[in-house]
């Protein structure tokens, strides 16, 4: 079981930038067992607004390869430092549609593609998940 703790949500201006950290501990993705358990993992970010579905925005596959919603597709940057079991998401030139609680997850096994990586991260038996961090972008 890992556990994910989010940080660095605040309130910024549009254009602004924020980084979101989730930090692991716990069986990580880094860890040993985790590699001789599971064939690689899935890494993501998502985020939520009050009344609405949980949204997929960023994914990090064990292969390093990433995914992205097209809603931050050139503004969003997600990346990991495996040497202390951080995931972050760089977020650029926000804009006040991105005002969200976000939540990062991570899953056993490698990510998939489409809407399969997504569903997957949110509904497998696997996946685990943080408390979410706010992110409020102003006008």
């Amino acid at each position: 079981q890992v556990h994910l703790v989010e940080s660095g949500g605040g309130s910024v201006q549009a254009g602004g930038s924020l980084r979101l950290s989730c930090t692991a501990s716990g069986i990580t993705w880094t860890s040993d067992v985790w590699a001789r358990t599971y064939s690689g993992y899935c890494l993501g970010w998502f985020r939520q607004t009050p009344g609405k579905a949980r949204e997929g925005i960023a994914a990090l596959n064990s292969d390093g390869s990433a995914t992205y919603a097209e809603s931050v597709k050139g503004r969003f940057t997600i990346s990991q430092d495996s040497a202390k079991n951080t995931l972050y998401l760089q977020m650029d030139s926000l804009k006040p549609e991105d005002t969200a609680m976000y939540y990062c997850a991570a899953r056993a096994n490698q990510c998939g593609s489409g809407s399969l990586l997504w569903f997957l991260l949110l509904h497998e038996e696997s996946s685990n998940w943080g408390q979410g961090t706010q992110v409020t972008v102003s006008s």
